[in-house]
């Protein structure tokens, strides 16, 4: 029997194909982070070179599911859409009935669910992505969170996914520092992103999330952050190749 066939039919070592296959959908995206800090969250994420008549607005790898509540994701963009259409329904229905914002973690909830309800019924398949959810609770929480195709979620301090998201998983592990200012956030995903991202500025979308407020960084902020970061890490670099040719004599 073809296991990979059917999404709600085990295999004999416990395996539900589908699901996996969608998880390697995601690793072929394109980058996406998270950073929560002490009183802000930024996500960034790795932009799709556009074609050269195509409108680069209409591009977009973060989006807004409520005035609080920001997601970025990596996998399909079509999956992703209809995901996002969800959730800010979602929103919105809550909105109407409790006159009030939906929570970070009951919102992230809800996203898991419907990721979780496609891998056990036939005649559909898994949302070939995964989510990064990041904002605040009316109570001034800040939140961080991350599902994937099988339905799961979790609350990071720092998160990644998308291609080569192991590489800048050790970095950040190796790298993260509790508390953060607003710009070390910012610096810290940009230098995450930059593990992956070589085209430097030009191919980084970021936005950074305070309480009761929102700000996407102009390309000339942006850049400044960049450049920073790369002269930076050219010392770094720099002083390792010193002390390796100390070492050696």
């Amino acid at each position: 029997m073809s296991y990979d066939r059917a999404i709600t039919v085990f295999s004999p070592d416990g395996h539900l194909f589908q699901v996996e296959y969608a998880t390697e959908a995601v690793k072929k995206g394109l980058c996406a982070v998270g950073v929560r800090g002490a009183d802000s969250v930024v996500l960034a994420v790795e932009k799709k070179s556009v074609q050269r008549l195509q409108d680069s607005r209409t591009i977009r790898k973060i989006f807004k599911i409520d005035d609080h509540c920001y997601l970025a994701f990596a996998g399909l963009s079509a999956d992703a859409r209809a995901l996002i259409n969800r959730a800010q329904l979602e929103c919105q229905r809550f909105r109407l009935n409790y006159e009030d914002t939906i929570d970070v973690d009951l919102l992230v909830r809800y996203v898991a669910e419907v990721q979780q309800k496609a891998t056990q019924s036939g005649g559909g398949r898994p949302f070939g992505v995964s989510t990064i959810i990041g904002g605040f609770n009316e109570d001034g929480t800040a939140q961080l969170w991350q599902t994937d195709p099988s339905g799961m979620s979790a609350a990071w301090k720092s998160a990644v996914i998308g291609r080569n998201s192991k590489t800048v998983l050790d970095f950040m592990e190796k790298s993260y520092k509790e508390d953060m200012t607003r710009d070390e956030c910012i610096r810290f995903a940009i230098k995450s992103l930059l593990e992956v991202v070589e085209s430097g500025s030009k191919n980084i979308e970021l936005v950074v999330l305070r309480h009761h407020e929102t700000q996407y960084l102009s390309d000339e902020e942006l850049q400044s952050f960049v450049t920073s970061v790369e002269a930076e890490r050219s010392e770094e670099a720099a002083r390792k190749r010193r002390l390796a040719a100390e070492e050696e004599e």
